[in-house]
């Protein structure tokens, strides 16, 4: 288990410039989720730079059991932010491949793991980044919402993610924030786990739409894109079976819910 959460880790003070590292999910499935990033950060002053030639973090492959094929995709990130500067990364999960698991993954190459180390040390869960080193402190302009937080296993684990999300909701006026039942417990998801075990996953996420339909949340938040798709993914089954015609579960990524409810025009 990862030792530097939140809780302990030693934050900079705001930069002037970050990186974004926007996940292979986020850029194929929700670049809105990736530009409201983009948003938030510059309203704090910060310029965001955008490495084009970034791909996946490697994550699939190594949980997988294929660090070889993990360390090549890897070994593609390790040069693309040559600047000092933070590694913003929306999504716990890829943070924490980053963060955590690039320094074992190039642990019997000393230069390539003085490189894995220097960029772990320089990656950041966006609300981490937000509570920690922007302070993020702005005015909810949305009417009054309730709404229900999810965090995916690795963003709990090994980033700490649940309790800077929480605090960012917790943040704002307008916002009710409920508890959906056992709130630690996997959306199914995994990655590949739901490819290779659809029948087990389906079980899972099946439940945990039906946690967060009993808390009554008008919508639901996350900071991983992927947990976020599975649980809205099989929401949507289960109102189609029901022969329901509009969406009885819908959420959105947290990057695009902070920046809706706290911009002028937005609600």
């Amino acid at each position: 288990m990862a030792t530097d959460t939140p809780k302990d880790r030693l934050y900079p003070p705001k930069p002037s410039n970050a990186y974004l590292f926007a996940t292979c999910l986020v850029d194929q499935f929700a670049p809105e989720a990736g530009l409201d990033t983009v948003n938030l950060l510059e309203r704090e002053g910060i310029k965001v730079h955008f490495p084009e030639q970034q791909t996946c973090c490697g994550q699939p492959a190594y949980n997988s059991g294929y660090p070889d094929e993990a360390r090549a995709v890897a070994r593609q990130q390790l040069d693309l932010f040559p600047q000092p500067w933070p590694v913003v990364v929306p999504s716990g999960s890829c943070a924490a491949m980053m963060r955590h698991h690039y320094p074992k993954l190039f642990a019997d190459d000393p230069v390539l793991l003085a490189k894995a180390q220097e960029l772990a040390g320089r990656i950041f869960e966006l609300t981490e980044f937000l509570v920690h080193v922007v302070d993020f402190r702005q005015q909810d302009l949305g009417t009054h919402c309730t709404v229900a937080l999810h965090t995916s296993c690795h963003a709990r684990r090994e980033m700490g993610s649940h309790e800077t999300s929480a605090a960012l909701l917790g943040s704002l006026a307008n916002l009710n924030v409920v508890q959906q039942a056992r709130a630690e417990e996997c959306c199914g998801f995994g990655g590949t786990f739901a490819i290779r075990y659809p029948e087990i996953s389906e079980a899972i996420v099946s439940d945990k739409v039906d946690s967060l339909r009993a808390t009554g949340a008008e919508r639901v938040v996350s900071a991983d894109c992927g947990c976020l798709f599975n649980i809205l993914g099989r929401a949507a089954k289960l109102d189609e079976m029901a022969g329901r015609d509009t969406a009885s579960l819908p959420g959105e990524h947290i990057a695009s819910f902070l920046w809706h409810r706290t911009s002028k025009g937005q609600s």
